[in-house]
């Protein structure tokens, strides 16, 4: 077992001591110096380790503690404002048990009012609302009146770096990929309200990069507006993200042209949902859903699009998802041989293709939700902050 993994589960334990024992009680002082043990264990590794909670899913630094997915403390210390937690290396015994004491009064008093919950003083322990990484933590005393503004400069940076990588023949970073899906989704949930932050175009040339990450934000909130689960969620995220991942075997001069497309440059452009698969297939990762999104997403309910498939068979539902959000936001961008459509323009064109190119209920729902989300629909550039 790593040592992130051993503090949590000493964590865990003394949080559960200190609600069951009075303070000075054997089992509670125990579980005390087990966790503060284990904490020291970890600072000694580590100058300044700090935890992300996500939902079900539990990030050290900037790797996601696959041994920690599902753990039940993760969600019940992001509803009390802990989705962010970050231990210095000067940590005390005193300090760890005032901040545990202070977890356990937020989950007894958070139905009545957690804004009333008692402030810790600043240690060297901090905590708070989720940033992106780059951004500073709030001290403890800040945490309820903190406003954490996000950009996605270094989401947009990652993204074009992840396709330079790949145009080199290396390997699909797929860890850099899961990072952005986790930034993006902690972007979306600022303040816990959902906004979707969508990338406004800068050059033509970063068409990709842009379209990219507005597909897996349009994805990931459709997929919640559908009622799927925390893991589900940033599964379709992942895959909307990567879904145009072909595009990097596509000649500049061919996926930036301006004009009408010869018969073999378009088949050129046509190959890049295959040459996608391909990819991420190739990185021998636990990717197959990913893999499947990005042969389909092009591929209409009615047969139609491409790539063919020889005998007629449905298609994913991330795949249904994810073809709804590409056409959403390619029609809404505009490109070298087009002007940008109007948002009801959009919707009102995939009413009318609804049962033919795209999935009646996934279409349905995505109209629904962005008509009556449209006051949460942030268009920003890579620096300006998405509202919160």
């Amino acid at each position: 077992m790593s040592a992130p993994v051993d503090f949590l589960t000493a964590f865990a334990q003394a949080l559960s001591s200190l609600g069951l024992y009075p303070e000075g009680h054997r089992s509670r002082e125990r579980a005390l110096d087990a966790a503060f043990q284990k904490l020291l264990d970890l600072t000694a590794k580590s100058a300044a380790p700090q935890f992300s909670f996500l939902g079900d899913e539990v990030v050290f630094d900037t790797l996601p503690l696959r041994e920690m997915r599902g753990w039940d403390w993760s969600r019940r210390l992001a509803e009390i404002g802990v989705q962010r937690l970050q231990f210095d290396r000067t940590v005390t015994r005193e300090q760890l048990e005032e901040f545990l004491d202070e977890i356990i009064t937020r989950l007894t008093l958070r139905a009545i009012d957690t804004s009333e919950v008692r402030q810790m003083r600043p240690s060297a322990i901090q905590f708070g609302a989720i940033g992106i990484k780059g951004e500073e933590l709030k001290a403890a005393d800040d945490v309820v009146t903190a406003t954490i503004n996000f950009t996605l400069k270094e989401e947009a940076d990652t993204v074009r770096w992840l396709h330079d990588e790949l145009q080199t023949g290396k390997e699909l970073p797929l860890r850099e990929a899961e990072a952005v899906v986790r930034a993006l989704s902690a972007a979306m949930h600022g303040d816990q309200q959902l906004i979707l932050p969508l990338l406004q175009l800068r050059q033509f040339d970063e068409y990709t990069t842009t379209h990219s990450i507005n597909v897996s934000v349009l994805t990931m909130g459709l997929a919640e507006w559908m009622g799927l689960g925390a893991q589900d969620v940033r599964a379709f995220g992942v895959a909307g993200l990567l879904h145009d991942l072909g595009k990097v075997k596509i000649p500049k001069d061919v996926l930036n042209k301006a004009g009408k497309l010869s018969p073999e440059e378009r088949a050129i452009m046509n190959a890049h949902p295959v040459e996608g698969a391909k990819i991420i297939i190739s990185t021998e990762r636990d990717l197959d859903m990913a893999a499947v999104v990005a042969y389909e997403h092009h591929i209409m309910l009615n047969g139609g699009g491409y790539p063919t498939f020889t005998y007629p068979r449905d298609c994913h539902s991330a795949s249904k998802l994810v073809h709804v959000c590409d056409v959403y936001d390619a029609l809404r961008t505009k490109r070298p041989y087009r002007d940008a459509w109007e948002s009801e323009k959009v919707l009102s064109y995939m009413e009318e293709k609804t049962g033919t190119e795209f999935d009646p209920d996934v279409s349905r729902q995505f109209v629904t939700m962005m008509r009556e989300r449209e006051a949460k629909v942030a268009t920003v550039t890579e620096d300006e902050p998405v509202p919160a």
